[in-house]
């Protein structure tokens, strides 16, 4: 009696997992079944009681219910769809432009509800279930006056509607979904799906015998998610959600149930800071109306975590299936969930004695059950009664029964469902794929929607080519396509040649020759594959529906094997990277596999044209006749399914080129196939990758352009969608074409110099194209989008056929708050400002053409033309649905847009088909012949710079450790040669060979750089004039290395010491801490059981060990010890803040600003170069005293030096002279007194009078006693000395070496003294990222003419225009400066956001006083709105400023300005 128990006791309960036989089900369907209830029974008691039952399958079989048959065709009549029963409903439809395209208009009668929703939901918006009829809402109303005079107080409602006058949204849904075809229904259900509506798993029998399971319709849809196990690699997973194996819970109801089942469902699957309505359920707007037809639907929703472990509901996702109606009548779809499903939730208030036959034909079921009661369950006794009975038939335990009680709220219920069902996907449950249940469902009769012939006849085909692919790189390169690399080839040197030709160049005849020759040759080989043989046929040889299914399961089938062969290389990837590590390069040539696996219907198409163009080509050098071509048919094949919503690729995405043959043959037959009538509007898009293009355009026309993530536009695509006739008039034109565009500053798509130009022609071929030209970026991406507009300006002014003016529309993504158009109104004022200077700069070198602002060329209002829209989702995805506040203001866009077309199309005449593919042949070829002066490279160039930089500081200290060391050799060398050796001679020679080192690393240098370089890795591939700043750098180094060592070289031969005086020197440096060690070494001696005073042979040893080498070893780690720092350090985590001068700055403002510590500005501002240089000097101490890293570096170098004294020993020990050579061996390493060496030979000798073994006895003793004591010893003085000590008496400076690094030229900007950050010493122009208000520095000189009237502080930054010496003016950013007569030149970025820093401002605010005291000066009189800055608004200035340098990847620079040291030690 557990059951009974627990239901009288306890009802916080949950279940266990049972198993079951089909067989078994089938006898006990037939023997169970219910009476059929009439229509609308209990309606009124139980809102969500099913209409009528579709019987047993059997039954079902034989005869549809004449009842069924007549409410379908009822609900088919209300909602006037009548017609669509025999012509269904197509997406081409929907996406007709008519007058309605641009109503805001809410559904007035029941004909207008399926228009409704499906206007709404192709719009992504959320209110497309609501079915809720508004009467008498029109725009000639009557007065609020008139209003309140007529109101009708009897009739007083708080709602204008009742039930009886609309549809429950789930019959809307189920009517509308009848008359769609198959791809229709695709696209209703993937829209669907992005509101997070729940989709139609089993679609009850309207007016066939069967119900049918919608697989077909959810193919298109593909999710991405993060589950538990891959949150802390950061992976995530992305696969169609038909293939995707998941727990399947589902949730029926048996009998009639007080509570919606549905809404209980939505609290499961919502967090509750968000709730979302993923069901239809009896509370929401018209979901209280009967149900008329969607009796026995069956709904399904998902649920997918994120990775958050703190605000995920459930690790890994989970699929949830909901039954309307009772399961009695729906046997049939109950029969299918307990097949499919890992648990089943039933949904009751009692259960009688037929209700307990019916689930007793489940014994034996795989399947968990769980029963969910209400707190009071009538029947009480009779139910525990059946429900101990079903405790052995279904497998209960205490566990399988929820009870609703009345001390849990409905919040602790929720959680309690939501644990049982964590607990379950927990276990081992059976995971099925809605793919794996379609053979479940053809067992029990149950019609698929893909099981058409059509259908699985494109299937078969479309298997029949792709099952040939195992390596896409492979496919692609050999079956689809001319060869990719030698297309880009040519590609680019035809552009070349164009360009060569457009400036004079005569001498191109002959390569021009060579190169159609080259073409040609590449074409001639090339022959139909097998591959495009079987695509081609597929297009031509089936019907219009049948080629639809074809391309469709092109694309999933293609989709499977890109993300297969994607998953397993993005593994391979970052195994590879982790084992290597972060060299851009071996990044580069390992990401070059995952580049190439991209694999979709697109590049069949685009092999289609590759082809196409090679035919065409032969055929006019008379290479073949037309009798022969075989692909004459094909443009039309394609202007076909342009017509069909297919889109055409304008631009090839692979080598950035239009094969303008093949566009221009597509579309002279899409005229032809529409009688000549193709006025059109054109309308693109542009904008920096990854900011929502193409769902934007989905969104407002209805296109198919692929959305689907992590495989971004390439190219550019068109796609034509048609006006309706009673609409045409009105906008001038039949049809609107759309083109969807590559993002701008892709990083992977291209290297750098192929990038800027890529982006550049894409640019001005999609504004030159248009007349209107949504520019779409996010507020981040501001300052990347005045880029993309300043690239097009030059070649838009000197296209001698530009006819148009097109319009800019602005749309800035991500922006949700209500004064958002204010607050960036300036922001399309501060993008237009500098253009309209560019512009005219650029007009003033073209003869013919005026000075003009710039929306003259490109026409726009930034008051009307900028658009404000927040972002795609409402929430944090994979559960965020679509924000409704993005759908409605993309259809504000929409409707300004229409509007905007009106007029436009009655001041000017538009294009047709023909004179468009004119102009973009013309303007194509003025892009070839074009070479702007504008390009994309301000920002990008700047953080590929700053990536080089960084690898070059690597080799600079490459160069100078390899110096040190050979220095050290050299002067280790010198001191150990006797003074006569020492004369003019030798100097000559060691000059002479330090020249030939620095040669010779210089090379290396420079090899390296030119490989790097040459690599493009890391997108980086340097112009000329980059590449010589890093040799000037290289050859500055190579100089000032030269003079010091040249000085080194003449101080070691003048200064050169004895061995004692050296010895002398580094004892007594250690004097403090080595008092009362002299007797160390005898003491571990003695560990080792040997007694060296008693025997005068180990004595003479141990002093050996005391004067010889232990001064040589102390000498060698304090050598090393430095350059081993420098090393450990920069390859620390440590050296984030070192890597280049600018990420320096960076960090030194950014803890200045977050410790606000006014003397540290003060010595930042007045002594940079002293302040650096205490601030490396604090984090080298901070880092070192807090780890054991020098010590380890000490027992390193000592281990290692002692290696080489050990094989010297096992060398030298077969010698006559077996000390000389010993020294020999060292002379280079170690610095040794010749006199120990000599008294130890000494002894040695006199030694092997009485045992001739002597020197084995000497190497013995050395080896296994006196040096290992002599480390121990040594060891045990390092640990003696703080970390300052030791740091201190290096003789190479570590904080040193880093500060040369961060140095540079040491100028400092003469206005504002903020030190220069261009990288290297020898650049010609000096560079900061932010200069600051003059007054902050010590004033020396009057510089402005402010100061002259009174020790006042001047609050004007050194960016505003003065005079200096009244000969050289600064005008904005780029000035000219005068300091000490020398004139040079100094830039700053080209922001010119950057002049008015928030930072400094704010410091200058905060500390205005303090200043003023320190100066001896009176505070200076601010700017109000300075007043306002916080600090938080100061460091995002700061992070503006610098971005190009802390953009550098693997670098966390929100733990980098955490790091210590503080500003003040």
């Amino acid at each position: 009696m557990i059951l009974g128990r627990t239901i009288s006791r306890d009802s916080r309960t949950s279940c266990e997992q049972p198993g079951w036989r089909r067989d078994f089900l089938r006898r006990k369907q037939n023997s169970d079944a219910p009476k059929v209830q009439e229509l609308g029974e209990e309606a009124d008691f139980h809102p969500e009681q099913e209409s009528e039952t579709q019987g047993h399958p059997e039954s079902e079989e034989r005869d549809i219910s004449q009842e069924r048959r007549r409410a379908t065709q009822g609900v088919l009549e209300k909602l006037n769809l009548e017609q669509y029963r025999s012509r269904q409903l197509r997406l081409r439809d929907l996406q007709e432009i008519s007058p309605e395209s641009r109503e805001t208009w809410a559904p007035m009668t029941l004909g207008d509800l399926p228009w409704h929703f499906l206007r709404k939901v192709m719009a992504l918006n959320g209110t497309a279930r609501n079915t809720r009829l508004v009467h008498g809402a029109t725009d000639d109303q009557e007065t609020n006056e008139e209003q309140e005079v007529h109101i009708d107080y009897n009739n007083l409602s708080l709602s204008n509607m009742d039930s009886s006058s609309s549809l429950n949204p789930l019959d809307v849904l189920c009517a509308v979904l009848l008359c769609s075809d198959s791809f229709l229904q695709q696209e209703i259900l993937s829209r669907m799906s992005m509101c997070q509506f729940a989709l139609p798993l089993l679609l009850p029998a309207l007016d066939n015998p069967r119900c049918t399971l919608m697989l077909w319709t959810m193919r298109d849809i593909v999710r991405k998610w993060r589950p538990h196990s891959l949150a802390e690699s950061r992976g995530f997973r992305e696969e169609s959600l038909v293939l995707t194996a998941m727990p399947t819970i589902s949730f029926v109801r048996l009998g009639s149930c007080s509570f919606s089942k549905s809404k209980l469902l939505n609290d499961i699957l919502s967090l509750s800071q968000q709730h979302h309505d993923f069901f239809v359920h009896r509370d929401m707007e018209s979901g209280n109306v009967p149900r008329e037809i969607a009796d026995g639907l069956v709904e399904i929703s998902w649920y997918f975590p994120g990775g958050r472990e703190n605000l995920d509901l459930f690790p890994e996702p989970i699929a949830v299936t909901n039954l309307h109606g009772d399961i009695e009548l729906h046997w049939l779809q109950f029969s299918f969930l307990t097949e499919v499903s890992s648990a089943v939730f039933i949904v009751t208030e009692s259960i009688n004695e037929r209700q307990y036959a019916l689930l007793s034909s489940l014994q034996g079921s795989d399947t968990k059950y769980y029963f969910i009661f209400n707190c009071k369950i009538e029947k009480p006794e009779e139910t525990l009664g059946f429900l101990y009975k079903l405790e052995s038939v279904l497998k209960l335990d205490k566990l399988s029964v929820l009870m609703r009680e009345n001390t849990l709220n409905h919040a602790q219920f929720v959680e309690k469902l939501q644990f049982t069902i964590g607990s379950l996907t927990e276990s081992s449950l059976k995971r099925t794929s809605v793919a794996d249940t379609a053979a479940t469902a053809r067992e029990l009769g149950i019609r698929v929607d893909e099981d058409s012939e059509e259908c699985q006849s494109a299937s078969k085909r479309a298997a029949g080519i792709t099952a040939e692919i195992k390596d896409v790189a492979k496919y692609k390169r050999e079956m689809l396509r001319l060869p990719e690399d030698r297309c880009k080839k040519l590609a680019k040197e035809e552009k070349e040649l164009c360009r060569m030709q457009w400036q004079g160049d005569t001498a191109t005849g002959f390569q021009a020759s060579q190169q159609r020759k080259e073409w040609l040759d590449l074409q001639a080989k090339c022959e139909l594959t097998d591959g495009m043989v079987k695509f081609i046929t597929g297009l031509g040889k089936l019907s219009q529906v049948e080629t639809h299914f074809f391309l469709k399961w092109m694309k999933y089938h293609l989709g499977h094997i890109a993300q297969s062969n994607l998953s397993s290389l993005q593994a391979d990837y970052e195994e590879k990277c982790h084992a290597r590590g972060d060299d851009p390069q071996h990044r580069a040539e390992l990401h070059e596999p995952i580049s190439s696996t991209s694999l979709g219907v697109e590049h069949f198409m685009r092999g289609l044209g590759q082809f196409y163009e090679a035919e065409c080509a032969m055929m006019k050098e008379g290479k073949k006749l037309k009798t022969q071509r075989q692909l004459i048919h094909l443009p039309g094949l394609a202007a076909d399914l342009m017509l069909e919503g297919f889109p055409l690729e304008l631009i090839d995405g692979d080598v950035s080129n239009i094969p303008l043959q093949w566009v221009t043959d597509v579309l002279t037959q899409l005229h032809a196939k529409l009688g000549g009538r193709s006025r059109m509007v054109v309308i693109t898009v542009l904008g920096v990758q990854s900011t929502g293009k193409s769902t934007l355009l989905n969104t407002m026309f209805g296109p198919q352009f692929a959305v689907s993530s992590g495989r971004c536009t390439r190219g550019a695509f068109m796609s034509l969608i048609k006006v309706a006739e009673n609409f045409r008039q009105e906008l001038g034109c039949e049809f609107i074409l759309v083109i969807d565009t590559e993002g701008l500053k892709a990083p992977k798509l291209a290297k750098l110099e192929d990038s800027y130009r890529r982006d550049n022609e894409l640019a001005t071929l999609v504004i030159g194209l248009s007349d209107i030209t949504i520019v779409n970026m996010s507020m981040e991406n501001a300052t990347d989008m005045k880029g993309v507009l300043q690239i097009t300006l030059d070649t838009l002014l000197k296209m001698k056929k530009i006819k148009q003016q097109p319009n800019c529309q602005f749309v800035h993504q991500n922006v949700s708050d209500v004064s958002a158009h204010e607050q960036n109104a300036g922001d399309g004022y501060q993008l237009l400002e500098p253009l309209d200077e560019m512009n005219k700069a650029a007009a003033c070198t073209e003869k013919g053409i005026r000075k003009t602002k710039f929306p003259g060329i490109i026409y726009n209002d930034a008051e009307k033309h900028s658009w404000y829209i927040p972002g795609l989702w409402h929430g944090v995805p994979p559960m965020a649905p679509v924000n409704m506040g993005y759908s409605e203001s993309v259809f504000e866009l929409k409707k300004f847009l229409f509007e905007f077309m009106r007029r436009y199309s009655s001041n000017r005449p538009l294009k047709d088909i023909p004179q468009f593919s004119e102009w973009v042949k013309s303007l194509w070829n003025a892009i070839k012949h074009s070479n702007s002066t504008f390009s994309l490279r301000n920002g990008f160039v700047a953080h590929t710079y700053n990536q080089l930089f960084a690898k070059y500081y690597e080799w600079e200290w490459d160069f100078r450790k390899e110096m040190h060391l050979w220095g050290s050799e050299q002067e280790t060398f010198i001191q150990n040669q006797p003074q006569a050796e020492l004369d003019h001679v030798a100097l000559s020679r060691l000059k002479d060979e330090t020249w030939q080192k620095l040669q010779q690393e210089e090379r290396r240098l420079l090899d390296c750089l030119k490989k790097y370089i040459e690599s493009g890795a890391a997108n980086v591939l340097l112009t000329g004039k980059y590449r010589e700043d890093f040799i000037r750098s290289t050859n500055g180094l190579t100089k000032e290395l030269r003079r010091y060592w040249f000085r080194k070289c003449e101080e070691a031969l003048d200064s050169q010491s004895s061995p004692e005086r050296l010895n002398h020197q580094i004892q007594g440096m250690n004097m403090k801490t080595m008092k009362g060690k002299a007797a160390g070494l005898l003491g571990h001696c003695r560990k080792r059981n040997l007694s060296s005073e008693r025997d005068p042979f180990q004595k003479g040893i141990r002093i050996f060990c005391e004067e010889c080498l232990r001064p040589a070893l102390l000498d060698y780690v304090n050598r090393m010890l430095g350059i081993k720092i420098v090393g450990n350090f920069l390859n620390s985590a440590q050296a984030i803040g070192y890597g280049n001068r600018s990420i320096f700055q960076f960090w030194l403002l950014t803890r200045l600003l977050k410790e606000m510590n006014f003397d540290g500005y003060v010595k930042y501002i007045n002594n940079y170069q002293e302040f650096a240089k205490t601030w490396i000097w604090t984090h080298l101490l901070d880092h070192y005293k807090e780890t054991r890293g020098v010590e380890d570096l000490e027992r390193e170098l000592l281990s290692t030096v002692i290696k080489k004294i050990t094989d010297a020993l096992e060398n030298s020990k077969t010698q006559t002279d077996f000390l000389g050579s010993f020294f020999k061996y060292l002379q280079r390493d170690l610095v040794m007194s010749r006199d120990s060496l000599a008294r130890m030979q000494l002894i040695i000798t006199k030694n092997s009078n009485r045992c001739p073994s002597a020197v084995q006895v000497f190497l013995r003793a050395l080896e296994q006693v006196f040096l290992p004591a002599l480390e121990q010893t040594i060891l045990s003085q390092f640990k003696d000395l703080d970390v300052e000590s030791k740091l201190s008496s290096l003789p190479l400076k570590p904080e040193e070496e880093i500060y040369k690094r961060m140095f540079g030229c040491g100028k400092c900007c003469p206005f504002c003294k903020v030190p220069c950050e261009a990288e290297g010493t020898n650049h010609k122009i000096h560079f900061a990222s932010v200069h600051r208000p003059q007054g902050l520095m010590k004033p020396k000189r009057v510089f402005s003419p402010c100061l002259a009237h009174g020790p006042k502080l001047d609050c004007s930054p050194c960016c505003s225009g003065w005079l200096i010496r009244d000969s050289h003016v600064h005008v904005g950013y780029r000035h000219c400066f005068c300091e000490d007569n020398n004139v040079l030149r100094c830039r700053s970025p080209a922001d010119s956001s950057y002049k008015t820093s928030s930072y400094w401002k704010f410091v200058f605010k905060e500390f205005n006083q303090q200043f003023a005291r320190e100066y001896g000066a009176k505070p200076a009189d601010l700017p109000m709105d300075w007043g306002n800055i916080t600090q938080e608004q100061a460091l995002k200035s700061l992070e503006e400023a610098f971005k190009g340098a802390i953009s550098l990847p693997g670098q966390n620079w929100l733990q980098a300005v955490q790091k210590k040291p503080k500003i003040f030690p």
